[in-house]
């Protein structure tokens, strides 16, 4: 789908705020509420928004600790890759995983209530899963800028 500067617009501040109602969309980009809810609508219809949700506050939901942790495979198992997925998809305290270059095969961030149950997640769950030869943990102490998975569009004001 080709985009225009109108759904340029559209996709910056929905991102900023997914809970605008369609009238107050249209009216910061400039559109009929009706000429903006089609467009919304095949934003969506093409992949390009692929969902809504509420972000969270981790620390007010008693989620305090969140850790970034680094982890290197035994790669010469076959199906290492397949098992450490599989082996991950099944604790919620991971939010995120990315395969990466470098030292370790893959960086995930965790997040539990606070530093025991950290420490009881590496010991009980992450140490355990198949493969996992080394890892490396490093506890967030503040975020100093966070913008939940946003990309960025300011570019496109």
């Amino acid at each position: 789908m080709q985009i225009d500067a109108i759904d340029q617009r559209i996709l910056y501040r929905l991102q900023e705020n997914g809970h605008l109602s369609n009238q107050d969309l249209a009216e910061q980009v400039s559109l009929s509420p009706s000429a903006c809810l089609r467009r919304v609508r095949a934003l969506e219809e093409s992949g390009l928004i692929r969902n809504y949700r509420a972000v969270l506050d981790a620390e007010k939901l008693g989620f305090e600790l969140e850790a970034i942790v680094h982890v290197t495979l035994d790669q010469s198992r076959p199906g290492w890759h397949e098992e450490f997925l599989a082996g991950i998809a099944l604790h919620d305290e991971i939010t995120e995983a990315s395969i990466v270059t470098g030292a370790s095969n893959y960086i995930l961030t965790v997040r539990t209530r606070n530093l025991a149950a950290f420490s009881q997640f590496v010991e009980d769950k992450l140490s355990k899963l198949t493969g996992v030869r080394d890892q490396c943990s490093h506890i967030v102490m503040r975020k100093v800028k966070n913008r939940d998975g946003m990309l960025p569009l300011a570019a496109w004001r």
